[in-house]
C-alpha cells in the first residue's frame, strides 16, 4: 500500500514524517490507520491527581473537589505514545 501526500485533518501532521504509528491519529507509514488504545490521562488542576478514563470525572477521586482536568496523555512516540502520560504536561 502506497502512503499518502499531504496533511492528516485529525492530527495535522503531514503524512511523509510519520515514522511511526502515529499515537493521536493512528495512521502509520505504510499507509494505513492503526486503532489507538487506551483511554485518556485526565489530570486534576487543583491536587493533580491523574486519572485515566474517557472522559475526565465530575469530582476528583484524590481531593474530592470539581475541577477543570486536562488532557496529560502522551501522542508522541518520544514518550512512550498513547497509554503514556507525557511528562512535560
Amino acid at each position: 500500500m502506497k502512503a499518502k501526500t499531504g496533511k492528516c485533518e485529525e492530527c495535522g501532521k503531514n503524512y511523509e514524517d510519520i515514522t511511526e504509528v502515529c499515537g493521536h491519529c493512528g495512521y502509520s507509514p505504510h499507509g494505513v490507520y492503526m486503532k489507538v488504545d487506551g483511554d485518556p490521562w485526565w489530570k486534576c488542576g487543583e491536587c493533580g491527581r491523574t486519572v485515566q478514563a474517557k472522559q475526565p470525572p465530575e469530582k476528583c477521586p484524590g481531593c474530592g473537589e470539581v475541577c477543570d482536568f486536562k488532557n496529560v496523555t502522551c501522542y508522541d512516540p518520544e514518550c512512550g505514545g498513547p497509554g503514556n502520560i507525557d511528562p512535560q504536561l
